[in-house]
C-alpha cells in the first residue's frame, strides 16, 4: 500500500485545495476495481475517490471521452461530482457518496428495492437530456477487439466465431428497428451502482456513450445474475409499468450481445496477465452463457420482436 499511497497522493495534491496534503493527516483505503487502482482518501479537506488507470487501458479507452461523459452524468443528478481529472494520466477524482453500499449480484438480490432504484436511476441518466461524446457502437466494437486480440498471444473461446456469425439477425433486427440514442453508461457492473437504500448513483464512465438505452438495462440484469421476478422489479422501475415484446425483446438481446462482447475485453484482460481475477474463465464462463442464451427456443421469438417494433 506504500507505493500506491505515495501515487494516490501525488494525484490527489493536483486537485483545488489538496496541493499540500500530508500522508500524515488522511487515510488511504483501497477500494475494487478489475482494471484500475481505486482508493478512497479521507482527509481534512474532505472525502474523495482517486482513481488512477490500470496500465494499458489507454489502447482501448478514451480518457477525454469519459472525463466529459462523467461531468454530464453528474449534471445528469446520477454521478459524484467530478474535481479534478486529466485526459493525460487518466487520473480522476470525484466527490464521495456517503452512507452507501456498493452493489454486488449478492446485494442485488437481498437489498429490498434495488433493482427498481437501479431501472430508475438509468431511466434518470437516459432521460436526462444530457449528450455524451462517443458513440457505443456494440459490432463495430466487437471488431475493435478482436483486432487488439490479433496483436496477442491469446486463443478465442472454440466457436466464438460461429456465435458472432449467428448474432447476425440480432444485427439486422436491430438495424430494422433503431432506437432512440441515449447517454449510457455501457458497463454497468453491479459495483458501479452505489445505493444509499433510497437513491441509487452510477459510477465509472469509461465505456459510456450515446447508446441504445436498453443495452444497459440488459446488461445490467446480467451482471446482478437477475431472476425474472428481480428483471421484472428493474424493467418497471425503468418503464414505470410493463415492457413491451418489442422493449421486453432488446432487453433480451443485449443480454446476450453483452457477453458476446465482455468476452473478448475479458480476453484481452487474460493476454495482458491483469491480475484482477482468472480472466480465462470470466471470458468462458461468459461466453458459454452468451450461447445458452441464443440457442434457447425463445431467443429467435425475441429477434421478431425487436424487428416488429
Amino acid at each position: 500500500m506504500a507505493n500506491n499511497a505515495e501515487l494516490v497522493l501525488a494525484a490527489l495534491r493536483n486537485a483545488p485545495g489538496f496541493s499540500d496534503i500530508k500522508s500524515e493527516e488522511c487515510s488511504i483505503t483501497r477500494l475494487g476495481g478489475l482494471t484500475n487502482l481505486v482508493h478512497r482518501v479521507t482527509a481534512p479537506q474532505g472525502d474523495v475517490i482517486v482513481r488512477i488507470p490500470g496500465e494499458g487501458t489507454e489502447e482501448y479507452i478514451d480518457r477525454a471521452v469519459e472525463i466529459t461523459n462523467a461531468r454530464a452524468a453528474h449534471r445528469a443528478g446520477v454521478s459524484p461530482e467530478v474535481i479534478w481529472a486529466s485526459a493525460e494520466s487518466g487520473v480522476m477524482i470525484t466527490r464521495t457518496i456517503d452512507g452507501i453500499a456498493t452493489m454486488t449480484p449478492d446485494l442485488f438480490k437481498s437489498r429490498s428495492g434495488s433493482p427498481v432504484r437501479a431501472g430508475e436511476a438509468l431511466a434518470r441518466l437516459h432521460r436526462s437530456g444530457e449528450a455524451f461524446d462517443f458513440r457505443f457502437e456494440l459490432f463495430s466494437m466487437i471488431d475493435g477487439y478482436l483486432k487488439v486480440l490479433s496483436t496477442r498471444d491469446v486463443e478465442l473461446p472454440d466457436g466464438y466465431h460461429d456465435i458472432v456469425t449467428a448474432a447476425e439477425p440480432v444485427k439486422d433486427a436491430l438495424a430494422a428497428n433503431p432506437a432512440e440514442l441515449a447517454p449510457c453508461h455501457c458497463d454497468p457492473l453491479c459495483e458501479n451502482f452505489l445505493d444509499d437504500g433510497k437513491v441509487m448513483w452510477v459510477v465509472d464512465w469509461e465505456y459510456s456513450g450515446m447508446n441504445d438505452p436498453l443495452w444497459d438495462v440488459g446488461d445490467l440484469s446480467v451482471e446482478a445474475g437477475m431472476d425474472e421476478a428481480r428483471e421484472a422489479e428493474l424493467l418497471h422501475g425503468y418503464f414505470g409499468r410493463a415492457p413491451t415484446a418489442a422493449e421486453k425483446g432488446r432487453v433480451v438481446v443485449y443480454k446476450a450481445m453483452c457477453d458476446l462482447l465482455w468476452t473478448l475485453w475479458g480476453l484481452i484482460q487474460h493476454a495482458d496477465e491483469n491480475p484482477a481475477e482468472d480472466f480465462w474463465v470470466y471470458s468462458t464462463t461468459r461466453f458459454e452463457r452468451c450461447k445458452a442464451l441464443m440457442q434457447s427456443e425463445e431467443f429467435a421469438g425475441h429477434v421478431a420482436a425487436v424487428r416488429a417494433g
